[in-house]
């Protein structure tokens, strides 16, 4: 037995919002057997966008009982049958996730004719309930109303039954099928041709439009992962109704699919990408003129629009420490560094003839402070890490020059990697940031072999 049903919401996300008009007819597999239909009182208000929508109003529902007062007859009517609707996964998150509020755990196998016209039903224009309908000459004039609309699909679901000459529906309901797991968009070819092994994926909107980038050690595993569970949360079902494409790009390590999820996301932008798009470390090492004309180095918080670091780091603590080491190795005076901060005699290697109290030439102090900046670029690490390809004709490079993100490829395993010059003839540079320069400089200290230091 199938149960077809449709619902009308105060919204597009069940753990906000109610159900306003629930409709099941209940089909054998040749006819309807059985219709069920009654407004909900939502205890809510009904935005008036969506009243306009479904004619459904605050009056009408106000005498209306409340959905756990329904809910035992609901959960029988659903019980032991298969779950149909058009864009099954909105209906069946509001349904299962209301009827879990009073008490009751739906659990059944989903049709959802969205994805099933596709099939079996090839070549429409559109696939939207109305426009599908209205192609194949089906009656509807209750749009928009829960009963109106689960009848339509009931009589659609009932064409699909007999045309469906390839078992289209007998496939989807294997158990080890996916497939009513997939956002209604979202083509069985896309998740077919995914690869099982390390790369990113990039989710698309209906005019191609990137709306996320992820990284994944099995990309196949990890794109299909996003469609598991009944979440009923906005960003959730908003997200999945918006996925009509995914396309990839193989990577021969994990380690170049998070160094490429981090610098696609920064070029692309994705509207549900949140995490790295805020990263940025806290603190950096900056250098500025004084109204005396000596430079000075000091650490500070990274402020939009400020100076730009010449060093970054994730703690005031690490950028104190490298202040420290600076002053002892090229005699800088503490007092320019902001080290020390009281009004005793200076403490620095030149104490009473120290540019702090102006008896350092500008020239000669500020010459100390660029040799202290050029020590401290040049004691940054070169290295590139050689590791897997994408097969085993090549293997992967990432490059880091002087403490910088410079970029990564693939080469040929007999490729010299001893020749900086060279190598970086055979890589694609790509913009870098913290995230990145810290998590390749992490995995080349917890894997030195597959290091080559320049």
């Amino acid at each position: 037995m199938y149960a077809i049903v449709d619902i009308e919401t105060t919204g597009g996300h069940a753990s906000a919002n109610g159900i306003t008009e629930i409709a099941i007819c209940l089909h054998d597999g040749k006819k309807v057997t059985q219709r069920y239909s009654t407004l909900v009182n939502p205890r809510r208000e009904i935005p008036i966008y969506i009243s306009a929508l479904t004619g459904i109003t605050n009056d009408m529902v106000e005498q209306a009982p409340p959905f756990e007062d329904v809910a035992a007859d609901i959960y029988h009517l659903l019980h032991g049958k298969i779950f149909v609707a058009h864009n099954v996964n909105f209906d069946y998150s509001f349904v299962r996730y209301h009827l879990g509020q009073a008490g009751y755990d739906l659990n059944t196998n989903k049709l959802c004719t969205v994805r099933l016209g596709r099939k079996i039903l090839p070549g429409h224009a559109s696939y939207s309930l109305g426009r599908l309908c209205r192609s194949l000459g089906i009656d509807n004039e209750s749009r928009h109303r829960a009963l109106g609309d689960a009848e339509a699909t009931a009589e659609l679901f009932g064409m699909m039954l007999r045309a469906d000459r390839d078992d289209h529906i007998k496939k989807a309901l294997k158990q080890n099928s996916k497939e009513q797991l997939l956002p209604p968009h979202l083509p069985k070819a896309d998740i077919e041709a995914l690869p099982m092994m390390p790369g990113i994926y990039y989710f698309h909107d209906d005019k191609g439009k990137v709306i996320y980038v992820g990284k994944a050690r099995n990309i196949k595993k990890r794109v299909c992962s996003h469609f598991t569970g009944n979440n009923p949360g906005p960003q959730r079902q908003e997200f999945l109704r918006n996925i009509h494409r995914v396309t990839f790009k193989e990577c021969g390590t994990e380690l170049i699919a998070f160094v490429l999820e981090a610098v696609e996301i920064k070029r692309l932008w994705p509207k549900y990408n949140r995490s790295l798009k805020r990263f940025e470390h806290a603190y950096g090492l900056f250098v500025f003129e004084d109204q005396s004309g000596y430079m000075r180095l000091a650490v500070d918080k990274r402020r939009k629009f400020a100076l730009q670091p010449v060093y970054t780091c994730n703690s005031i603590n690490e950028g104190y420490s490298i202040i420290h080491s600076l002053i002892d190795q090229f005699e800088l005076c503490p007092k320019l560094c902001f080290i020390q901060r009281n009004n005793s005699a200076c403490s620095g290697a030149h104490a009473g003839s120290c540019a702090c109290e102006g008896l350092q030439l500008v020239a000669d102090y500020n010459s100390k402070v660029a040799n202290a900046i050029e020590g401290l670029r040049n004691a940054l690490p070169t290295f590139a890490i050689r590791d897997e390809g994408r097969n085993y004709d090549e293997h992967s490079c990432i490059l880091v020059e002087r403490g910088q993100f410079y970029g990564m490829g693939y080469i040929a395993p007999g490729y010299p990697t001893n020749d900086l010059q060279q190598l970086k003839t055979q890589l694609t540079p790509y913009p870098g940031n913290d995230y990145i320069r810290n998590m390749v400089i992490n995995y080349g200290e917890k894997f030195p072999d597959r290091m080559v230091v320049f």
